[in-house]
């Protein structure tokens, strides 16, 4: 017979409790020292916690890393701005709320920008992490080209693939650090000049 495994809402609270305690830990040490130069050690002491624990939940550094940018925006406020776009009729309001949704993401992520840049560029792992981040990214925006292309509001002379690639290029996240953290403009700046760029590119005249 398995031994039943039983955890109790207090368990799980603490659970929960620990995890946010790890994942500000890890924070705050990426921004001082930098994610290459902060250990899994570092992380447990400074959240007061065991090194298995910090393995037990996250798996490894790259594993703390990761869900602190998937934790950026909430599931519930991203899933809000995809249902909102998803409802639109209009091609132009659908880009727009592309934008909108670029936008929030990446000013979610605005603190941890320099820091995945950072260690993408010194530890091959890290480069996996992103890739793996910018397929999950591109085919999530599949159906919304299709849906373009379907009701017949892309420029005749883009292909369906190719439509996809500028929306997945043009809504990446170096667009934005270019645009809002190395030359200063605002996000909502950033963000009209997105919706703009993606109307005057993808769609007919």
């Amino acid at each position: 017979m398995k031994k039943r495994i039983y955890k109790s809402p207090a368990r799980k609270a603490q659970a929960q409790k620990t995890k946010q305690r790890l994942l500000a830990a890890a924070k705050k040490l990426f921004q001082k020292k930098g994610v290459e130069k902060t250990t899994i050690e570092d992380i447990a002491l400074l959240a007061q916690t065991s090194v298995p624990t910090v393995y037990s939940l996250f798996q490894s550094k790259l594993g703390v890393l990761r869900t602190l940018l998937d934790n950026a925006l909430s599931q519930d406020r991203f899933e809000a701005l995809v249902q909102k776009g998803t409802t639109e009729k209009s091609p132009i309001k659908r880009l727009e709320a592309t934008a909108r949704i670029a936008r929030a993401l990446y000013d979610a992520e605005k603190n941890l920008i320099d820091l995945l840049d950072g260690a993408v560029a010194l530890d091959p792992t890290f480069k996996k992490l992103e890739t793996k981040r910018e397929k999950r990214r591109y085919f999530r925006q599949e159906e919304a080209m299709k849906y373009m292309s379907e009701k017949g509001y892309l420029r005749a002379d883009l292909s369906l693939a190719k439509a996809q690639d500028i929306l997945w290029a043009f809504t990446g996240r170096d667009l934005y650090r270019l645009m809002v953290i190395e030359r200063g403009w605002s996000a909502d700046e950033y963000e009209k000049w997105l919706a703009d760029l993606l109307i005057r590119t993808l769609l007919k005249k």
